[in-house]
């Protein structure tokens, strides 16, 4: 049995998160129910529970937030957008505005696997291109020193 590694256990909480955002968009069932419905039913020994329960229970009273900062980059309303890659795209939004501490790569391959495994066919590419403007906005300073690394080669 492989230990539990705590950047596994934030993906599965991401997963987690990704499918009660969309449960709760869908239903408008109190985010709490929908935690408790989780927690109850699926296996959450391999899952950072906090993290998930941040996720949840945050994303849904900061939409107003959130959806100002993503129909900047959308090609039409938030509510038009697919159930799963507007949950995807507000959770990355969310850590990419409150989880500084995330390198903003991580943040969004993780969304982009999140829509890969979730989403239509070629979600993964519609979401990848909004969250890397998003970063660009909110991540400015590191955004452009990742280009400048790259661009020099230097570290």
């Amino acid at each position: 049995m492989e230990p539990i590694n705590s950047n596994h256990a934030r993906h599965r909480a991401r997963i987690s998160a990704m499918q009660s955002l969309y449960q709760w968009q869908m239903t408008q069932d109190s985010p709490a129910v929908i935690r408790d419905q989780f927690i109850a039913e699926q296996d959450f020994s391999r899952t950072d529970v906090a993290y998930f329960e941040e996720l949840l229970l945050t994303i849904p009273t900061l939409l107003a937030e959130l959806d100002a900062i993503l129909l900047r980059y959308t090609d039409r309303g938030i509510e038009e957008v697919d159930p799963i890659e507007r949950a995807v795209l507000r959770l990355a939004t969310y850590e990419l505005v409150h989880h500084i501490e995330l390198p903003y790569p991580v943040v969004i391959s993780e969304a982009v696997g999140l829509s890969k495994n979730f989403g239509a066919n070629e979600a993964y590419k519609y979401v990848n291109g909004i969250l890397d403007k998003v970063a660009g906005e909110v991540r400015k300073l590191e955004v452009e020193a990742a280009h400048a690394v790259k661009k020099d080669g230097t570290a």
